[in-house]
């Protein structure tokens, strides 16, 4: 069972709902959104996986197409 499953919430500073979805700090760097604690994961509520899906879709495409 993850961490998701168990019910942590989200690591956006002052937002206290449940997480949905975990990205690696890496990968919020470039979104503006910003993430209080230490550790590798960020934790995600629905509204600021939206957000960040929004901000970080064009260097999504980008990374999609170098694969093939």
């Amino acid at each position: 069972m993850g961490k998701i499953e168990k019910g942590v919430s989200c690591s956006i500073s002052g937002c206290k709902n449940t997480a949905v979805k975990s990205v690696s700090r890496s990968q919020l760097a470039g979104s503006g959104l910003s993430a209080g604690g230490d550790g590798r994961r960020v934790y995600l509520c629905h509204d600021h996986s939206k957000e960040w899906k929004k901000s970080t879709k064009k260097d999504r495409d980008a990374q999609r197409a170098r694969w093939g």
